[in-house]
């Protein structure tokens, strides 16, 4: 069982007019409603300091999308907690307002690409500063909004000493509450039941106040191509369960797909998982990009029965790839 990716990708590319989306254009949240389909991507430029945005692009198929601004949608502050990069957002809806999860910096990541894997540029200032901005660890933040064009920023929902960016809410609550999943880079070791960095999972009353010292391991690595693993993409509800991608990381790097199926009413119950990848790098803009070997999915959505996502290519495009939503629930349940 494998995505089957459209022959129109990568769907968007980088776009030279625009200075803050000349060189990136990936990591999309996705949306449908009304027979539209809404892309949030994430965007930067070929500046050193690689500051990143997010910008917006519309479709009426799916597939070919039109920018609606020539200027980014949501941008870094210029003086505040998320200064240096807003980047890979995750939509959900709840009443009449878009909630959206992304991830930031203080500090713009720099041209991390040249630099070890999984590095960013830090600053020195001094033994005394607190290590979210000596380390310049990515947090995960909230931001509110009625059009997916104009957006309240509300606040951290990480803890800020934690590297935690791959932060996804459900789309509904479930028996009342609020749940979240998340991925802390630092949670590894025998108190926490894992090698590796892995995807857990949290209920709260409100949607801005999480208890992680009640999170739950869901899963961890168990194949070879996911060594390291973290949540991609919103859960949809289905008639199954819950249907939620992540994606793993092997030993040489490369970022495949997987997928889970969690029990409706109690979605710390795994109800089946794939073993075998799903999508893996495999064309030009996948594996020739900013980031060698990479596929990252961060938006999906389920429209007459076919299942859409919408995927980082290589940390430089945005690609598509479907399937039909009852294929591949009756694969994860095998």
């Amino acid at each position: 069982m494998k995505l089957i990716k459209d022959k129109s990708n990568p769907i968007l590319s980088p776009n030279p007019d625009n200075d803050w989306e000349s060189l990136v254009v990936c990591n999309p949240g996705a949306w449908y409603e009304d027979g539209r389909f809404y892309l949030l991507y994430r965007a930067a430029g070929n500046d050193i300091e690689h500051r990143i945005h997010l910008g917006l692009a519309i479709s009426e198929d799916g597939v070919n999308f039109k920018r609606v601004s020539d200027s980014p949608v949501l941008s870094p502050s210029e003086d505040g907690p998320d200064a240096g990069c807003v980047e890979d957002p995750r939509i959900v809806k709840f009443d009449d307002k878009f909630y959206v999860t992304y991830a930031y910096r203080a500090y713009a990541p720099g041209q991390y690409w040249k630099l070890a894997y999984d590095e960013v540029t830090e600053h020195n200032l001094g033994q005394n500063a607190p290590v979210v901005l000596s380390k310049n660890i990515g947090n995960t933040g909230l931001a509110v909004s009625e059009d997916l064009m104009s957006f309240k920023k509300v606040g951290r929902l990480t803890k800020s000493n934690l590297d935690d960016r791959d932060v996804i809410l459900f789309p509904e609550k479930v028996n009342g509450k609020f749940v979240l999943l998340s991925r802390a880079k630092q949670w590894v070791g025998e108190e926490y039941g894992t090698e590796y960095p892995a995807i857990w999972i949290t209920f709260s009353d409100d949607m801005m106040e999480w208890d992680y010292s009640t999170s739950k391991l869901l899963i961890k690595g168990e194949e070879s191509w996911e060594k390291k693993i973290g949540g991609s993409t919103p859960p949809l509800r289905t008639k199954d369960g819950w249907l939620t991608l992540y994606h793993g990381v092997d030993d040489k790097d490369i970022y495949r797909v997987g997928a889970i199926l969690l029990d409706i009413n109690d979605p710390t119950k795994v109800i089946g998982r794939t073993t075998d990848f799903i999508m893996e790098p495999e064309f030009d803009y996948e594996t020739d990009g900013i980031y060698k070997g990479c596929v990252f999915p961060t938006g999906n959505v389920i429209v007459d029965g076919v299942l859409y996502v919408y995927y980082g290519a290589a940390d430089q495009y945005c690609g598509l790839a479907t399937c039909q939503i009852d294929n591949l629930l009756n694969f994860i349940k095998k």
